[in-house]
């Protein structure tokens, strides 16, 4: 009996006992997997370049990542080298868009930028609030957080 058909019988053996799994076998059948839930609204996003001081913005988007993927194309087309997405905000849609999701519902942000020197780190601030001055406010406070005088750059509701 050859060394390799003598393996291959043991091998069956000990399957067909039930004491061998095979990682190529295929195992009990997984359930699918639940759709996404659906996120209600009308979404919004900053994408910002720290590395350049470049952004984009984006509003009136369906889904989230539409608006991520689109703010951040206009930071690129605006020069971006490094583009990321600093913040992703919603307003409602109709008033019973409780998606129980537990992303807030903010109307609207705001991009606060220091005063750009050279060869130095740009101060910034990017957050989203229920109305435009709380957003423009909080945005304020986490650019100037750096040390820095900062003025708002861009905003937008939704």
């Amino acid at each position: 009996m050859r060394p390799g058909y003598r393996a291959a019988v043991f091998g069956l053996a000990l399957l067909w006992t039930g004491q061998v799994i095979s990682a190529d076998m295929p195992g009990p059948e997984e359930p699918p997997a639940p759709p996404p839930q659906e996120e209600k609204g009308i979404w919004a996003a900053i994408a910002y370049s720290s590395a350049d001081v470049r952004y984009g913005f984006f509003w009136g988007a369906d889904k989230r990542q539409e608006a991520m993927d689109i703010a951040l194309k206009h930071c690129e087309n605006a020069g971006g080298k490094a583009c990321s997405v600093v913040s992703v905000f919603r307003n409602h849609r109709h008033w019973d868009d409780d998606d129980q999701t537990g992303f807030p519902y903010n109307h609207c942000g705001a991009l606060a930028l220091g005063k750009k020197e050279a060869n130095r780190f740009t101060p910034w601030g990017a957050k989203s609030a229920e109305t435009r001055r709380e957003a423009e406010d909080l945005a304020l406070q986490a650019c100037e957080a750096a040390g820095a005088q900062c003025k708002i750059r861009e905003w937008v509701c939704t």
